[in-house]
């Protein structure tokens, strides 16, 4: 029987949680750090002997600088992750857990083959789970300016939930960023969606898959996932496509698509439901393109990435027994976000507002990027490719 952890007091607002900015090294954060969880009514045993002998961690400050979703190309992050592999190993897990995620399924509305993507992505199906300190790296990232606020909050939720489960610190292990067990879990997430799936009065994301499996569909239920409805499908453009509406905020109902020539990857018509879809290039005009229905945006609330949520979108229609990309990614060399700064300069200088460059195409980017793309004859995919550096003048 499925029951819901004991978490409502572990809930508190993430506003609450701001480090005073100080000019000291890790032992004055850690200082303040100490201050903020005992603001948060944290006991003294935590704050004392487990607070007090957080350590700071290099390599966590180097790893947030080279996330890959937002250093590689497509191609090269698309391939390392749906793999043969991670296929074939979730058709298998799929097979073996079908009791469970078919009750999941049925209590939550997520498919099973959307679990087994997410498993499968974020660990590997449980086979790596991290071995950095949770602790060690949520207190690295709050000390450092970058994200103080947020990790701060972070580490805080995750000495509650030390507190509220008796968790060893040997035992909180994770990623660089502090997500933690088979799904992932940052500490909010873990605070605010975990479920004791096994009934055992403990909701261990660690240990027991099946608590696991049942928190990442609560989590998913809860951020808005759509029963019924696809997270969206490779398509093909005509010829003569416009590139007019592209990304999250030029989202078309599906009749416009149809009209605009697009069609499934084989080359079918689109079926046209009452339902909006936002148009995904993720390797320019010359990639796969792909549209994105209203589960692509929740996939975008797990992970904030579009490269993410079409792997597992992908991934989960081939462990449900579907083909490969119609369209292979195009083989392209990861940008360097001090050439993507250079590019933003030069947009900014030229009088396409992208905002102040900081070596990320998000959305202002890629508009502003389109519409010099439009000024000077290219194909306007907001899509950073070689010709456009050039047009611009960016070596």
């Amino acid at each position: 029987m499925i029951k819901h952890a004991p978490i409502a007091s572990l809930l508190f607002l993430s506003s609450l949680y701001v480090l005073p900015a100080y000019a000291g090294d890790f032992a004055s954060c850690v200082i303040k750090l100490k201050e903020t969880a005992h603001e948060q009514g944290l006991s003294r045993d935590t704050i004392d002997n487990t607070l007090a002998k957080v350590k700071y961690v290099s390599r966590v400050i180097e790893l947030d600088k080279k996330q890959p979703e937002f250093s590689q190309t497509f191609d090269n992050y698309f391939s390392k992750r749906v793999t043969d592999w991670r296929v074939k190993e979730g058709r298998r897990l799929l097979k073996e857990n079908r009791p469970l995620l078919n009750e999941l399924s049925h209590k939550y509305g997520v498919p099973p083959q959307y679990l087994m993507a997410f498993w499968g992505l974020e660990t590997n199906f449980g086979s790596y789970k991290g071995k950095m300190p949770v602790l060690d790296s949520l207190a690295t990232l709050a000390c450092d300016p970058r994200r103080s606020k947020y990790f701060t909050g972070e580490l805080m939720k995750a000495l509650k939930l030390k507190e509220e489960y008796q968790f060893e610190s040997s035992q909180m292990v994770g990623s660089w960023a502090g997500a933690m067990g088979h799904t992932q879990f940052m500490p909010s997430a873990y605070a605010k969606y975990a479920v004791d799936g096994d009934g055992d009065g403990k909701a261990d994301l660690w240990n027991s898959t099946t608590d696991a499996l049942t928190s990442a569909a609560n989590f998913l239920n809860q951020l808005g996932w759509q029963r019924n409805e696809r997270w969206g499908r490779e398509v093909k453009l005509p010829n003569d496509f416009s590139y007019k509406y592209l990304g999250k905020n030029m989202a078309q109902p599906l009749a416009v698509w149809a009209k605009l020539g697009v069609t499934k990857s084989d080359e079918a018509a689109l079926s046209t439901p009452d339902m909006s879809a936002a148009l995904y290039l993720p390797a320019g005009h010359t990639g796969p393109a792909f549209l994105g229905y209203k589960n692509f945006d929740v996939i975008m609330r797990w992970n904030r990435s579009e490269f993410y949520a079409i792997a597992v979108g992908h991934l989960a229609d081939r462990i449900n027994g579907g083909v490969s990309l119609a369209v292979k990614p195009p083989k392209q060399d990861n940008l360097s976000r001090a050439r993507v700064k250079s590019l933003q300069a030069k947009l900014n200088e030229k009088g396409f507002e992208v905002g102040k460059p900081d070596g990320v195409m998000g959305t202002n980017s890629k508009t502003g990027l389109r519409a010099f793309q439009l000024s000077v004859g290219l194909v306007a995919d907001g899509f950073p490719s070689e010709a456009t550096f050039k047009a611009l003048g960016v070596i």
